[in-house]
């Protein structure tokens, strides 16, 4: 699978998010590095609404008086074929595309909403909150346990993962979204970030690479 392969960012514009849904806490050095302890518990999801959605070479603007503001490089899942109660072994089925996109978060609101128990919508949910880059067809050849990614900052690497260190792999990750919800033609799921987080700051600018992916790139307003 090459860039190539990618949709246009006339696509992008027109593109039909019915839902974005987010895994939180399923890369075990993301845990530790956030002083978080791993537990067997079911991932955490939360959503984002389609406005915080930015297309590739768009420019990310940034809440103020928020405090630090993080950014996270994930593996990014389209649905094609919905449905409801997807066995893992035929989710792939239900894959129209993969990519990548940053999952950006409000680190010192989301702590305040851990210490009080409360969801965290607010430090996740905020405009501009899901820069994604170009979604590309799911090869046969692909292995969606043996992708690998990173993330530069002003071309210097900040994260780099791999989908076999994931907690919970797509396959499952979409056979347990869809036995909560029905899936829908268009529903994206942001997988969960690697180690290696950091703050965002005006003027930053952010590329996401894979080999087996398209790239992207934003910069910071």
């Amino acid at each position: 699978m090459t860039a190539n392969t990618a949709r246009p960012a006339e696509a992008f514009a027109a593109r039909n998010t019915p839902r974005i849904f987010c895994i939180g806490r399923n890369y075990a050095k993301h845990i530790e590095e956030l002083g978080n302890t791993l537990s067997g518990q079911e991932s955490v999801v939360f959503m984002k609404p389609a406005s915080a959605l930015v297309a590739p070479d768009e420019a990310i603007t940034l809440p103020d008086d928020v405090g630090a503001i993080h950014y996270e490089t994930e593996l990014v899942v389209e649905i094609g074929s919905g449905g409801r109660d997807i066995a893992p072994e035929a989710a792939r089925e239900h894959i129209a595309g993969i990519g990548l996109g940053l999952d950006l978060t409000l680190r010192d609101v989301q702590t305040d909403l851990k210490n009080t128990g409360e969801p965290w919508e607010k430090a996740k949910a905020f405009d501009h909150s899901a820069p994604l880059g170009p979604l590309c067809a799911l090869g046969e050849d692909v292995d969606l346990a043996d992708l690998h990614f990173e993330l530069t900052v002003d071309g210097e690497t900040r994260q780099r993962g791999h989908t076999a260190h994931m907690l919970v792999g797509v396959a499952d990750l979409i056979a347990m979204l869809s036995h909560h919800w029905q899936l829908l033609p268009g529903d994206l799921i942001f997988t969960g970030t690697p180690e290696g987080v950091g703050p965002l700051h005006p003027g930053m600018h952010l590329a996401v690479s894979s080999p087996q992916l398209a790239s992207a790139e934003w910069t910071i307003a």
